[in-house]
């Protein structure tokens, strides 16, 4: 009998040897639009990017979060969750989500 070839795990974050494709694109999603809403709440006229970048942000964090399967997976969510809250927090301080659009 042949002996089934493994193969190297195809994801960084994954430690349990099987390919996480969601999970990894969840967690690159979280981090991006944390970093966007993070450095955009830094400036009060982009409320707008900063409340609506954060708050995807911490949805999709929250549903990574949800579907995660390892420690390594987790950590980086967990970044990306707080810094995407930060800047909803201080975008939703600085005008809101519709702030000057609607009313």
């Amino acid at each position: 009998m042949a002996q089934p070839t493994r193969h190297p795990s195809v994801s960084l974050l994954a430690t349990d040897g099987k390919p996480h494709p969601l999970q990894d694109t969840l967690v690159v999603v979280t981090l991006v639009l944390g970093a966007v809403a993070f450095v955009s709440a830094m400036f009060d006229s982009m409320h707008l990017l900063s409340s609506w970048a954060g708050l995807i942000g911490i949805l999709t964090g929250g549903y990574g979060q949800f579907v995660s399967e390892t420690t390594r997976e987790r950590f980086p969510l967990v970044v990306g969750l707080g810094a995407s809250a930060v800047g909803f927090f201080l975008g939703m301080a600085h005008g809101g989500l519709f702030g000057g659009v609607l009313g």
